[in-house]
This record gives structure tokens, sequence and C-alpha cells, in this order.
């Protein structure tokens, strides 16, 4: 039976009918994106009252993901404008739809950006993170609606949630299949972050990249996904966690969580990586760059050896297609090249353990805050993403 096959129900039952009473929306405000490239533009809203299967939160936090970086600069287009952007994120539930049973104003939640029904065939499966509920993530709508959105601008304009979330805003309504409960004793500001990046990173580590005991281990990027793989594949007992990054800082931040070796090139770094293997290569590269290329996947297969494994998680301009590598070799050398979303993990459960692991010491969440933001400084927030100032920025709303 396929790991976490009980998340796969976490859902379930959590709707029961109950009397509608009439909507109140409420105002607030938040960064959306009104085309493609632009700016984050801070901007007055009013978001719905809770559907039956929603909840109103009111957001304490919001990680500065570059995944939102690739709706501004029009890698990622989205199917409705305006865009509110943001998907990693924390907050305290204000109000509750009618009949939803499991949540009560005043919980504390994550918001996990693919949502888990946990009744269609994947999540029966195992896999969550494909869950057939996810097919509208950047159209932005209600899950099972295409044509129904629940923020609009001041003038009554529908707005679109980046992921059916929308966390650069201070209040948000969003369904409980994206919404997973945590302990009240866990800071909010680090918990936003087991969202995405942390799982995302540690996931594409341990469960999409296998890293076991004695690998050798290249991680290509050291941003909010990459050095959460570098603490993965420590965590796992990789034998070498080669960090590769040309940003002194970013390697430095990589020592600090778990790298034993760091370089500024991939070249540099699979040459270190044939000479601790017998000339072989790395067991696994784990693709974790900013702006994804076919090279960088390229790359990553000339670094491993016979058997090795290439995991890509990062994203790039979606409309870009090939990768250039010797085909033969996938046969001749039994190399693998594999996709991952969220690193294979299943939200509803695996972000529990995560915050366990944080709670024993086990993964450290306080170090990967570089910067803290008011929600008018999103642009700088993203400046600093580009100058390569931060591992991860967070937007922190008033209390």
């Amino acid at each position: 039976m396929r790991r976490d096959c009980a998340a796969a129900h976490a859902t379930e039952a959590l709707i029961v009918e109950g009397d509608e009473e009439d909507p109140v929306p409420v105002n607030t405000r938040g960064a959306i994106m009104r085309s493609a490239p632009g700016q984050w533009e801070v901007t007055d809203l009013v978001v719905d009252d809770p559907q039956a299967g929603e909840l109103q939160v009111k957001l304490a936090a919001s990680g500065l993901c570059h995944s939102d970086d690739h709706i501004a600069t029009g890698d990622m287009q989205v199917g409705k404008y305006p865009f509110l952007g943001g998907h990693e994120g924390a907050g305290v539930v204000t109000k509750v739809g009618p009949g939803v049973k499991g949540f009560e104003e005043g919980d504390h939640v994550v918001f996990s950006f693919l949502p888990g029904c946990g009744r269609c065939r994947y999540c029966a499966n195992g896999q969550q993170y494909i869950c057939d509920s996810g097919a509208n993530l950047l159209v932005g709508s209600r899950w099972d609606d295409a044509s129904s959105f629940r923020v609009k601008t001041a003038d009554g304009e529908d707005v679109g949630q980046m992921c059916g979330l929308g966390t650069f805003a201070e209040i948000t309504t969003v369904d409980i299949r994206s919404t997973v409960k945590i302990d009240k004793s866990i800071p909010l500001e680090v918990a936003c972050l087991v969202g995405c990046g942390v799982g995302t990173g540690w996931g594409t580590a341990v469960q999409a990249g296998e890293v076991r005991a004695g690998d050798t281990v290249i991680v290509m990027g050291i941003g909010g996904i990459g050095i959460n793989a570098v603490q993965g594949a420590a965590h796992a007992g990789a034998s070498h966690v080669i960090a590769v990054d040309p940003v002194p800082f970013k390697l430095e931040k990589a020592r600090e969580l778990g790298a034993t070796e760091t370089f500024a090139s991939i070249e540099e770094a699979a040459d270190f990586a044939r000479s601790v293997t017998n000339g072989q290569g790395a067991d696994k590269a784990l693709v974790t760059v900013g702006v994804l290329k076919g090279e960088h996947i390229a790359q990553a297969f000339d670094a491993i050896g016979k058997g090795g494994r290439v995991v890509v998680t990062g994203l790039g301009d979606l409309t870009d297609v090939g990768i250039p590598i010797n085909p033969s070799m996938l046969a001749l050398f039994t190399k693998e090249i594999r996709g991952a979303l969220f690193g294979d993990q299943n939200p509803s459960s695996d972000m529990q353990k995560m915050l366990r692991l944080y709670q024993e010491g086990n993964i450290k969440l306080d170090e990967l805050i570089t910067t803290r933001y008011s929600l008018d400084d999103i642009n700088q927030g993203y400046a600093d993403l580009h100058d390569g100032k931060n591992i991860r920025g967070v937007i922190v709303y008033d209390s």
C-alpha cells in the first residue's frame, strides 16, 4: 500500500449540511498583478465570506517564493487578471463556512498550494500532490467552478488567487482542501514555509530523490527550494551534499544547513563528485534552480554516474522545450530523469511531519528567513531575491 494512503481521506466528511447565513464580504489589502510582465500592485480588495467547504483566514506571514516571480515575469501565464499572488502562507481562522467540520475560529493553519480532495484516483493512491482538484491552480478560481472567484477589486472586478490561496493579502478565503491545521505553539512566521519551499526541497531529496545513506548528491541552485534539498539530503545520510550556486552568500548558508562541499559552478561540482566516486559521478542531482532551462537538466544528467537520478523541481518559461542530452546514455548508463511536484509529498500529512521535525530540532526553519518585509515592500523583496540577497524573504502582517 502506498505511504500515506490514510492521508488521502483527510478531507472526507468535513462538510455537512447546515444553514447558510447571508454573506458579508470583508475589505482587505493585497498585492495583485494586472498583466505580465509587471510589478506587484498593493491595492484594496474585497474578500468573499466563506461558502460551504471554505474558511476565511487572517494571514500572519507569507513567503516570497520564486514561483510568484514567474507570474510577474510572464514565465507562467495565468488564466485570470487581475491576479492576487502568494501561495506560501499561514494564519488564523477568522470565519468558518456553513457546514464545515474540523475547523473553528482561532485555529492556526498553514496553506497547501496543492489541494487534496481525498477521493480522486491520485489521492487514493497516496499521490495527493497531483490531486485532480489542482486543475485550476493558475486560473485562481474555486476548484470546482472555473467561473467563480472569491476575491474582487474595490470596483467589483473578479480577481484570481494564486493556487486558489492569494497569501499576498491580509485576509483571504480558501478551500479546506488547501488548508492544514497546526499546533498553536508553532510560530506562524516559520510555519508558512512548509507550505511550499521547505516541503518541496525536503521532498525533492528524501522522497522524489530517494537519497540514501552514503550517497553523493549535487543540489543545483540554493534558494528557498534548494536550501531545503540540502537539509533533506543531509538528514537522509548522504556522504557528500554538494551545493552549487554562483552567489557566495547562498553557499555559506548551504554549509550552515548541511552541505559538505560548495561550488560556484556545476562543472566544478561534477568534477568533485567524480573524484569521490571512482570516476563515476553523483548518485543524485537535484535541479532546484530559480529559472529552469533545458541545459540545467543536461548538466545534471552529465554529472550523475551509472544508475544515477536527476530530479527536476525548478520552473522556468512554460513554453520552453528541449533537453540537450545524449538519449543513448539513458539506456546504456541506466540514468533517470524525473520531475517532482512538492517533492512527492502529501501536504495533509507531510507538512505536519516537517513541523514535528522542526519542533524536535531535526530541521531548521528559523534560519531560512533572511529578511522580513511589510506588504507594501513586496517589490523590494523580489528585487532582493533577484540580487541573491535572500534565502527566503517573508511578508509579516500586522497582528
